[in-house]
Order: C-alpha cells, then sequence, then structure tokens
C-alpha cells in the first residue's frame, strides 16, 4: 500500500528527513524507468557528466561524481560494453584515459533526460517552475557547502 509522508513541520522538521522522502520518491520511479533503457541512476549520473565533459579522463569523471577509482573503472567497462563510450589516450598525459560519449550514448543519454524530467515533474508537481527552480539554487548551493564525503563505492548499491 503506497503512502504519503506527513510533511507537517512537527514530524518533518529536519531537511535530512525530508530529503529522503523526496529521494526515495524519486530513486525508485527513475529507477524503474532508466531500466527499460538498460541503465541504472549511477550509470545515468555519469552519462549525464559525460555528456556536459565531452574528453575528460576518468579521474575528472570521478571527482566530478564523488566516484572511487575502481567504481569508475566499472561503470566504464559498463558503458563501453553497451557501446555508450568509449576510453582513448589523453593527448597530453599518455597514463590518462579520456572518456568520450558515443552517439549511441548520446541518445540513450536523451531518452534518460527526458524519463528524469517526467519523473521530476511527478514528485515536484506541487512546486510552481519558479518554486523549483529555487529550490535547484538552494540544493545546489548546499551541496557546495557541504562537509566532503568519501568516495561513493559500488558496494553501497544504486
Amino acid at each position: 500500500m503506497a503512502t504519503s509522508p506527513s510533511a507537517d513541520a512537527e514530524v518533518a522538521e529536519f531537511a535530512g528527513q525530508l530529503f529522503f522522502w523526496l529521494w526515495r520518491a524519486s530513486h525508485t520511479r527513475i529507477a524503474e524507468a532508466l531500466e527499460s533503457i538498460g541503465l541504472t541512476p549511477a550509470l545515468f549520473g555519469l552519462l549525464n557528466i559525460l555528456g556536459a565533459r565531452e574528453g575528460a579522463t576518468q579521474q575528472e569523471l570521478g571527482l566530478a561524481m564523488g566516484i572511487d577509482r575502481s567504481t569508475m573503472v566499472l561503470l566504464i567497462d559498463e558503458f563501453e560494453a553497451k557501446s555508450l563510450a568509449k576510453r582513448r589516450a589523453h593527448p597530453a598525459d599518455r597514463r590518462a584515459r579520456e572518456v568520450a560519449i558515443t552517439p549511441k550514448g548520446r541518445q540513450v543519454l536523451e531518452q534518460g533526460r527526458q524519463m528524469a524530467l517526467q519523473v521530476e515533474d511527478e514528485v515536484l508537481r506541487g512546486l510552481t517552475s519558479g518554486e523549483r527552480r529555487q529550490l535547484l539554487k538552494l540544493l545546489r548551493h548546499a551541496v557546495s557547502t557541504a562537509p566532503p564525503q568519501p568516495p561513493w563505492r559500488a558496494d553501497e548499491g544504486d
């Protein structure tokens, strides 16, 4: 039976609790939608960053997403197996590997972005477009000033 948590201030006074409820509503829906195109939320997040940072190195992508090196290797391996991205030698550093999104990867990214927008519309349907912009602005600021976290590892789950 589906339930809606209480948003009453007496019950939902902590931001972490509210973040968890919104994350859960969003994550379960987006995970289900992305599965239909062969992605997980973690793979979609990485593909989204890769689409914006064409030619970034594996290390740069890992830092941007807060993912440890061994997990990043696994995710890029999965992209290559699905023909969504490919590694290539970095032109200025022979030790580094750039990751390039493929045309198929761009197509899958666009599908995933549309799914993410649909889920966001559903989860945040009670907010006006101005309130959504303000929420995103506040969340970006909170993320940029939050304490550092250890890198995410695949064994933590998606």
